[in-house]
Order: structure tokens, then sequence, then C-alpha cells
């Protein structure tokens, strides 16, 4: 069975009366499927209501599954839990209790938007809109402005910009850096709940355990004691700056640690951090500091007799080694521990799995795509073994520097990929200005920037400076951007800063803009000294390819409801949203864009929202005009209190929410209704037309046609469905239609190289006994994985999955990649089905162990030789090991047989 649920799937673990548990965020397409529409927890996500789950777990019966007529299976139930998009899973020994982790579960920081700081930089305090928060101050009161500088060291004035909080336990105030309660500033609560335990019987959620870090990786359970272990991330992003500290603060090299935390039975939690023996204060670390850190906490493992946990520590090469007392007490010392951990090649350590009987450790190694194998006795690796690695040689070369913060950090903790987990974002705000650096002069066209200067419509103080060109060092809270999509954007961060570097000036050249990065990697990350020329553009060249998932708010035949469509009709216009009643610029429309005339929507340029301009929007400083393409992701904010931006929407408060950042560059502005609530898009008559939104409905429209907006990607990329001669769920044929139609119909992907088609179909299976492939080709018809045989049409390829024992698994591919997926898995010009005996010299990757003979060759190959298929470490590989008389002699080499 392909079993269908909710999008981003990233775990699974059994537990109970033979059920599968699957996390999941609260969205995808088939969560809402009629299929599944009695069950518990299914149906609509609800993206805009406030204060709903959004962590979702989806359990299956899988004794249950042969039977069952649904088409993507039917769940028992999709538990939800009050998080934002949970990860790991993991279950007790017994299989009573299992265990889920919110992803960005947050650490209960959030921005108190610009407009609702009072003016200045003191602590002069100011109204509010009168409404008085939890805790808040009288009369809903605000303290005062931002803490400063009010000028750069060159004595720049700064721009008035929003505030990072953080919520205090004690107080039950949301509070700065000096302390000052901004409880008013902030319409929600945070309860910050990371792990849930649920009974794996009755699927209740029996538990919920609070701070136990701000990114949860992965989990495992003490099998004696039942400790739980949460690997993770704490973030340090109530600290503000780079640089080397002039505004008083700084987070070089110090944005967030690498912990792992601990609960206890009684529901303790305790959090140890791995890299105690940093001294922060000390930047650039003192030589011999990273040899003891470990970054980037994912997989762990637990010996049997619970007193030894292992951790895998993606960003250092290295598998973490504890004593599980020592973790328990916090007596282990990381410069002496260093000693027992486990060093792997290729890099990347993601996965482990234990194997006492043999002393060995088996490590996934990412960054090549292979597995090592260590000896516990030793500590050594005594074999890497390469897996089917169908990535270009560049990708390979260019994901350490996202990742290893041994090769980008001088304490070997801090790397980009801190902040951008696994090339995203991490939820939350940052203020990343630099009182040390300069003002810079922004190349990106400014819409209407003649205008704004004429006649002043901006404020004196756009900027900082007074000029709408400048971009100031200081430049406030900013929200994680995505790495992914990136390519066609040209200049980069949230106002375009790195336009402009010291590899040159350029607003629409992306490469430029993202090696101009370089200078992140001393001032930000930590590192000695900014990465080598070859060394970026080697982290370019992977970066750019980084790709955003299909949309999975959007239906996947790619149609659009009516009120999505309403929305996208009215996004194109030909009604202006902005604009004033005047006209300097010569447009005979008056001076003001539809939403298209500034975030443009030319999936042929690669633009999806920006065209790669910048605008003012009655801000305090020029932004870049951002994509459009994530908006989904955001949703989980809800609350904010009146300000002169938007003097609308619903203000009060709005209890318990599962994030602490919505939208705009700061994430503070909590929803999308409230954006399309702004004054510059309030109804306006003007000579040269009416601008602005004329209703409730259509802000509404609009909102929904942003949660499904368009994409490099089609909806249908990633959906697959099986079929075999035994389980006809009902519409399993018409679900391979789908795939079909879809793999029929025009695109437009820039990155995908222009016109195609919305994805290639492949399809993997068992038919007499043997593992076959095809793909589909344009025609129709299905070329499969032997040479010798003429296509077939779709209609015959369904068929084979008719006698019982036969399975085809469909799969929508991107398109371009039907032909590697379906039927070449090395790309070497020999098909699978004729690889039968693959050599080096045929230039073919299933060569596990790098001897020269193919995998389906290589049965008896001696361990001498490098072969891997040694289960019982005796020199003889494990298909020929045997002794089926029981004479002594291995079979292999006894005459008598």
């Amino acid at each position: 069975r392909t079993l269908l649920v909710g999008d981003e799937p990233r775990d699974i673990v059994f537990a109970g009366a033979d059920r599968a548990f699957i996390t999941t965020a609260h969205r995808g397409q088939h969560r809402t499927h009629t299929s599944i529409a009695a069950v518990p927890g299914a149906g609509d996500p609800q993206l805009t209501t406030a204060g709903v789950d959004r962590a979702d777990v989806w359990v299956f019966d899988a004794s249950a599954l042969a039977d069952d007529p649904a088409l993507g299976g039917t769940p028992v139930k999709i538990i939800e839990l009050f998080g934002d998009t949970p990860r790991a899973l993991a279950a007790t020994p017994d299989g009573n209790t299992v265990y889920a982790a919110v992803f960005h579960s947050g650490n209960q920081t959030a921005v108190v938007n610009e407009s609702t700081v009072c003016n200045g930089f003191d602590s002069t305090p100011c109204n509010g809109d009168g409404i008085t928060s939890p805790n808040g101050l009288p009369g809903g009161q605000l303290p005062g402005g931002n803490p400063g500088p009010a000028m750069s060291v060159h004595n720049d004035p700064a721009p008035e910009v929003g505030l990072i909080v953080k919520y205090d336990e004690a107080s039950g105030e949301w509070r700065d850096e000096l302390d000052r309660n901004w409880s008013n500033g902030i319409r929600f609560d945070l309860p910050d709940l990371d792990v849930f335990a649920i009974d794996a019987e009755t699927l209740a959620m029996t538990d919920s355990f609070p701070h136990v870090g701000t990114v949860l990786f992965n989990m495992a359970v003490n099998p004696v004691d039942g400790t739980v272990y949460v690997s993770n991330t704490d973030s340090i992003n109530e600290v503000r700056f780079e640089g080397p500290g002039g505004g008083g603060s700084t987070v070089q090299g110090h944005l967030a640690e690498a912990r792992i935390a601990l609960i206890d039975g009684n529901g303790v939690v305790s959090s140890r951090h791995l890299n105690k023996h940093i001294d922060y204060n000390i930047a650039p670390a003192p030589a011999g500091t990273k040899q003891h850190s470990l970054a980037t906490p994912l997989d762990m493992v637990i010996s049997s007799d619970g007193t030894t946990l292992y951790v895998a520590a993606f960003g250092s090469g290295k598998v973490g080694v504890f004593d599980t007392s020592t973790l328990a007490d916090d007596t282990f010392d990381p410069a002496a521990q260093s000693a027992q951990y486990l060093t792997t090649t290729g890099g990347g350590p993601a996965g482990l799995a234990l194997d006492e009987s043999r002393n060995r450790m088996y490590v996934l190694t990412r960054f090549d795509n292979a597995i090592s194998m260590i000896d516990l006795v030793s500590g050594s690796e005594t074999g890497h073994y390469p897996m089917n690695d169908p990535e270009p040689i560049f990708v390979k070369n260019g994901r350490p520097f996202l990742y290893d913060a041994q090769l980008t950090s001088s304490n070997g903790e801090a790397s980009c990929a801190s902040c951008h987990i696994f090339a995203d974002f991490d939820s939350l705000p940052w203020d990343l200005g630099d009182p040390d650096g300069e003002v810079i002069q922004n190349p990106l066209e400014i819409n209407l920037e003649t205008l704004v200067v004429s006649f002043d419509q901006a404020s004196p103080n756009i900027n900082g400076t007074g000029n709408i060109d400048d971009l100031h060092p200081m430049k406030g809270p900013m929200t994680t951007q995505t790495l992914r999509g990136m390519v066609n954007s040209g200049a980069m961060h949230w106002r375009g800063d790195r336009s402009v570097g010291v590899f040159g000036t350029s607003a629409t050249d992306s490469v430029l803009s993202f090696i101009n990065f370089n200078v992140a990697f001393p001032g930000l990350v930590g590192n000695d000294a900014p990465l080598s020329n070859n060394d970026i553009r080697s982290f370019a060249d992977f970066a750019l390819t980084i790709a955003l998932p299909p949309n999975p708010v959007r239906a996947l035949d790619n149609s659009l409801t009516a009120s999505q469509q309403a929305g996208r009709d009215l996004y194109f216009g030909p009604r202006r949203m902005d604009g004033l009643p005047i006209d300097l610029t010569n447009d005979p429309n008056g001076d003001g864009f539809t939403c298209e005339g500034c975030h443009v929507l030319d999936a042929s340029q690669g633009f999806f929202g920006t065209g790669r301009h910048a605008s003012f929007e009655n801000e305090e400083q020029v932004a870049k005009v951002p994509h459009l393409r994530n908006m989904y992701q955001k949703v989980g904010m809800f609350g904010m209190p009146d300000n002169s931006f938007f003097n609308a929407g619903d203000n009060g408060h709005k209890g318990a929410q599962v994030r602490g950042t919505g939208y705009l560059h700061d994430g503070g502005t909590d929803t999308l209704i409230r954006f399309f609530q702004a004054t510059v898009f309030n109804f306006t008559s003007t000579p040269f037309g009416d601008t602005g939104f004329l209703s409730l409905q259509q802000r509404l429209d609009m909102e929904q046609f942003m949660l499904a907006f368009d994409n490099d990607l089609a909806p249908i990329v990633g959906q697959q469905i099986t079929v075999d001669g035994v389980n006809s769920p009902v519409d399993v044929d018409g679900r391979i239609d789908l795939l079909l139609q879809r793999a029929n119909t025009a695109f437009t992907s820039k990155i995908l190289g222009g016109v195609v088609t919305e994805a290639d179909i492949a399809v993997k299976g068992v038919v007499n006994g043997e593992l076959r492939g095809w793909q589909r080709l344009a025609d129709g018809t299905f070329r499969s994985d032997r040479a010798a045989e003429a296509p077939i049409s779709a209609a015959a390829l369904r068929a084979l999955a008719n006698p019982a024992g036969q399975v085809l698994t469909y799969t929508a591919v991107v398109p371009g990649y039907g032909y590697s997926i379906g039927i070449d898995r090395d790309n070497d010009g020999i098909l699978d089905g004729d690889d039968v005996c693959p050599t080096v010299s045929n230039a073919d990757q299933a060569d596990s162990d790098a001897d020269g003979i193919g995998d389906a060759c290589d049965n008896c190959t001696l361990v001498d030789n490098g072969d891997q298929r040694d289960s019982n470490g005796d020199g003889y590989g494990s298909l020929c090991d045997a002794d089926l008389d029981n004479d002594g002699d291995i079979d292999f080499f006894d005459v008598s047989l």
C-alpha cells in the first residue's frame, strides 16, 4: 500500500496493537478527501482560524490495511496536537506510549510590530490602542521606544524598527532586553508545548512537556528507565546584532546551542548543552575548541542496558557517545568526552543503527549518501559503503557549507543551518543588524521612487537617514527566510542587502548576491575568516538548485476553488490595489499598482511574487518585494494590537497560539487578512479610477489565493499510489488516471527548463517475482527497464498488477526525472533490467563495496576484497557462508558439494 497522509510526513513508529503513527503538517490535499471524511481529526485544516492544533499524527491499523477499500488507507484517527508541524516520534519498549515532538517549537519569542513600538530610542512610555493584555501595563500603555543605539558608530541615524520580546514565565509578561513589559504589544500566549505523550491504544494525549528546545530533531526512549531524550537546538534570537558587538551585544558564533533534553519519569524536563566547553565571549574561538564540539544533533540510539546514548552530530562528522548517568546529572565534560566520539568519513551523519551483538554501529552519512560501519570496541570505522547516488557532484560538494560547523565556524557549533533549518527557515525573528556596519546604497529599482522623493510621501526618516536609496546596517527584526527557490529572485535578504558586497553589485544576479553572503561567515557564524572564493561558489552552486516543495493547499489537478480564483482575478487586476489620487509618473492609470504589478507572477521568468524590485509601503524602511510561495507555512500566529499601519482588524487578546511570528519582514503581522487591511490597500476614489479592496469578501478571496499560490512545481509532483492483484481501493484507477492526465498537461517552470508538463510518471513494481520499472513516454506509452522490450500502453501496464502477488506503484516525479527514477537509477545508459552485473569500468554506481564487481554478482566476495556482506565476521560473504551438510566445511570451498 501507499498510505496517503498529510503534508510533509517526517517520521513513523509502530506501537500498540500493530498501529503505525506518522507525523505530518496540519494541511495537505488528502486531509479533506471524501474517503476519510468520517475519520476523527480529518477535514478542513482551518488555516485562517485562531487557536487551532496544527501538529498532526496519523494513526493506521497496519493489520487492517489489506482489506481497506479507501484510496490511501483509512486512518484510525488523526491526532491533533497544539503545536506547529511535528517531526520526531518515539515509542516506549512496551508499545503503550508514543511521544511526538513539534519541529519548530519556538522559544516564546515574538515581535512587537514597528508601528506599535513608541517612537524614538528611549524609555518614554506612549499610549497603545487602549487595550490592556493580560499582565500588561495599565490603560494599554507601552513602555517606550527601541533600545537603540540610535546611531551607528558612523553616526548614521538608525531607522525605527520593531522589537523582539520574550515571554517571562515568572512574571507572565513579555519583556525586552531592558526588562520592560511589552505585554500590551503582544495579543496572544505561547504555551510552548514541545513534546506530547499519546496512549497508543486510546489515542488520547495523556501529557505534554513545554520548553524542551527551540528546534526539535529526534527522540529516543531509554529502554530501562523510560527517560525520553530529545535532540534539539536552542536559539538565542532574543539577543541582537551580528558583528563584533559594538551595539552592546552580538550573536556572532552563538546562534543556537546544540542540546539534548531529558524528560524523566516524573515529566521533569532537563536540558544538557553538548558544547558547554565553548566560551562565547571569545570570538573567534581559541584553537582546539571545535574538536570537542557537536553540531546539529539528529538521530539517537541507546544501548539495551540503557547506559550509553549515541547521537549523530550532523554538522560535525561525528557520533557523540555519552554515559546516560552523566547526562542525567550533567557531569560530562565535552573536552574529555570528545575522545570517545566516533568519526565517520563522508560527513553529515544523520541516521544510526546499533548492532550490539557484533559491537557495530551503522551510520548514514548524508553528505556523500553512504553508510559507515564502526567497530564499537576500537571506535574506528571499518567500512564505508556508498549507496546508489544520483546527485550531481556539485550538490555533494556544496552541501557541507550549509551544515558543517567544523568547516564554517571557529567553535564548531554554528553554521548557516543553525537558522536555515534543512535549507528552510526556523520560524523565528532575528535582529541581525550591525551597529559597526556602514550604510550602503540600494541598487534595486524602487517602485514609485520619484513620486516618494518629490512629494516626501515617505517618513522624513525613511531608512533612518532620510534617503530612500540607503540600506542602514541596523535593520531591526527580520524573520529567517527560506533558502529554497532563490535562483531567479536576484538580490537577497528582505531588503535586498546582498545586492551589494565584496563580489560586486547587481539587483538581478542571484549568484552574485549569494556569494556576497560570504561576509556572514566571520561576522555572524563566527568563522576565523570568510570562505575561499571557490568554496563560497560551491556553496552557491548547491544552494541555488534547492526548490520549494509543491503547494499542499492547491488541488492536485492544479485547479482553484471559486474563492481562490476570485482572489487570483483580483490579483491580476485591472483594478489597482494601492495608489494615490495623483499622476506624476505619466501612467494613464495613475500612480499605483495591481497586486501583480508589484508581486510579479511570471513562471517563465521564475517570478512568484518578486519582480526584483523594492517598494515603499508606508513603512520605515524600503524593502524588496518578496515572493509568495510559502505563505501557508506561516499560519499559526493570531492576535496583534491596532496600529497606524493597519488601523483595522480584531485587536483583542487571542489566547494560546502555536507560532510567535507571522507575515511581513519582521513576522510581526499575524495574518494575511490583517495585511490586506493595511491602509495602503483601503478603498480610494481617484480621477484615474478606484483603488483598493471593495469588501471584506475580496480580502478573504485574496487570502485564499495567497495560501494556494503558484509554484515552480505542480501540486501533483510527489503524489503516489499503489495497486496490486489483491487490494483494489476505491477510485485507484481514477487516481492513476489523474497522474497520467497531469503528466500530459503543459506547465511552465523556469527551473525545469521552460514549458514542460506537470510531472513525469515513474512506475516501480514486482512482476513475475522480479523488480521492474517503467517510464511514461511523451506519447503516453510506457518504456520498461529492458531495452529489448517494446513500449506498452497504459492499460497494458495497469493489467500487469492484476494477478495476486504482483504490484505496481505509480509516482508523479519532477519533470525530467522519469527516466532515472523509473528505469535507469544510475544514469549510465544501461537500463536497470539489463544492468545485471555492472562493473566499475562501466561507470555504474551500483557497486556498494567499490571492489569492481557489481552488487548483483558480488555474492561470495571475501572481506579482504571489501565486501560488506559478512554478517558473522568470519571472512566470507553471507550468501556463500553455509554448511548444508554439516561437515565443518564452508560450502563454497567444499569439494564434496
